[in-house]
Formats: structure tokens, sequence, C-alpha cells
């Protein structure tokens, strides 16, 4: 019987494997799209959203954000300017760590995913209170497909459609 009880726990600790990072699920919906500096211009090429040791990064090409109203949605191919990228970190992060001339040290990734293909929406709409105007960018992501190149699995459920909505002037 102590041979059997021996055999199972041997087999038991042989067969865990705690070493790959399983993701399941990105979820977003709850943070706030933020950008280095305090007001959004159409030069601004980084969005991100935080979620406690999470980061959602949009690298937008320059010239993605225009200071006109879009005729409807426009869509951007995820190519080689334009990239969504999901990062964990060793602990939990601030805007600080993306904003900072020099990044701090800590926290440090623990694992990027770089998006293999989707595409990002942007639509534009003019907004005027008095003499002000100002413009709002719905950005939306569509198909986007991470792939960890580590083990070649793909993530399973992903939803981070609705990026959010910035504001230039």
């Amino acid at each position: 019987m102590k041979k059997i009880l021996i055999l199972f726990i041997s087999a038991m600790l042989y067969s865990c494997d705690d070493g790959d990072l399983q993701i399941e699920t990105i979820n977003f919906d709850d943070s706030n799209i933020q950008f280095c500096g305090s007001q959004a211009t159409t030069s601004t090429s980084l969005l991100f959203k935080i979620n406690g040791e999470e980061a959602l990064l949009l690298t937008l090409k320059e010239g993605m954000l225009k200071n006109e109203a879009s005729q409807g949605e426009i869509a951007y191919p995820i190519s080689g300017d334009t990239k969504v990228t999901y990062r964990i970190f060793s602990d939990k992060l601030t805007k600080n760590y993306f904003c900072d001339a020099i990044p701090p040290i800590a926290p440090t990734v623990v694992e990027e995913i770089v998006a293999q293909k989707g595409t990002v929406y942007i639509t534009t709409t003019q907004k005027t209170e008095g003499e002000t105007t100002s413009y709002e960018h719905l950005i939306r992501l569509g198909d986007i497909t991470l792939l960890n190149n580590s083990n070649d699995q793909r993530i399973t459920d992903l939803r981070i459609n609705n990026f959010g909505t910035v504001s230039t002037k």
C-alpha cells in the first residue's frame, strides 16, 4: 500500500507544470484609457490601459488621430507602426511606467504578447462648446489575435473590443 501511495504522490508531483503562464481572459472594461501628458494631441502615438499588473498598449501610426470629423469608422490594420500589445508585470504599475523619461526599474515585464493581426477602428466626431472645438476619437479593436509565441497558445477570451475614447483639440 505504501508503494502505491508513494507512486501516486510521485506521479502527482511530476505532472504539475507551473512553469507556463496560462492567460485565459483579457478584460480591460473597467480600465480608463490613458496617455502621456495632460492632453492628447494628433501626434499622440501611445494609448494604454492598466489593470493592476496588466497593461494593454495601443501604438498608433502617426496621423491616425485627426482633428477632423470622419465619415463613419476608419479601419487601420495592425501592422508595423500600429500595434496592440498585452503585457503582464511583476507588480502593480502606474502611468509613470510608460510616461517617465527614464522608465522605473520595477515592476518588470513578465510576459509580452504582440497582436499578430487585427484592426483598429477610429470614429472621430467634432464637439463645439462656445468658441472651443475639440474632437472625440472613439477607438475600437476588432479581430485581434494575440498569440503567445513561447507556447503557441492563442488567448481564448479577448474582451477588448471597445478600447475607449480620447479627445484632442
